[in-house]
């Protein structure tokens, strides 16, 4: 009789737990306004795919070409989804402004890291790059949203090429948010 409580009592803990795991999934820190140094936005989760509860292909970032497209292992280029950051490679082109800002903090989250690259719709745009959402898991096991912290910190503009939309509204919201509170090129570049 007493295994059997023992037992009970085991199974009620488990099933409590996962039951506070899954209902944290998906639930976003966003990170105080402020005008000095830029906070990630934090998903609170051991791994991004565990995090968000989705299922990508996780690959070495051997380059960062700017601040929203980086080369990975294997020599294949991906295009960060829904965001455009000022250009900074483009030889037709001059360094747009806070570009360069902008690649050094990308570079500085994953250059060299492991990443989750997470697909929307299209597999790749018009010059054969991947289109994707990226995220990270940091030292301290969180995940960030890599696409949405450059938006967020004022590195990058919402910028929506349908059938790519899934975080069209985030990233808008992102958006207003860098831009109210004075983030990033909205400071520097107006």
């Amino acid at each position: 009789m007493q295994r059997k409580k023992i037992i009970s009592l085991a199974a009620g803990l488990i099933i409590i737990g996962l039951l506070i795991t899954f209902q944290g999934l998906g639930q976003v820190a966003q990170p105080p306004v402020q005008n000095t140094v830029p906070t990630p936005t934090i998903i609170r989760e051991s791994t991004p795919s565990a995090s968000l509860g989705v299922s990508g292909k996780e690959v070495l970032v051997v380059r960062v070409i700017d601040g929203d497209t980086i080369e990975v292992e294997g020599g294949q280029k991906v295009r960060y989804i829904g965001i455009d950051t000022p250009e900074t490679v483009d030889p037709r082109r001059p360094v747009g402004c806070f570009g360069k800002e902008a690649s050094g903090e990308n570079r500085r989250l994953i250059e060299g890291k492991n990443v989750l690259l997470v697909k929307d719709v299209s597999d790749t745009d018009k010059f054969g790059r991947l289109l994707r959402y990226v995220y990270i898991t940091t030292d301290n096991g969180s995940a960030i949203f890599v696409n949405d912290h450059l938006v967020r910190q004022g590195y990058a503009h919402a910028s929506t090429y349908p059938p790519d939309v899934k975080f069209t509204d985030r990233f808008l919201q992102a958006e207003k948010e860098a831009r109210e509170g004075n983030r990033g090129l909205w400071q520097k570049c107006n």
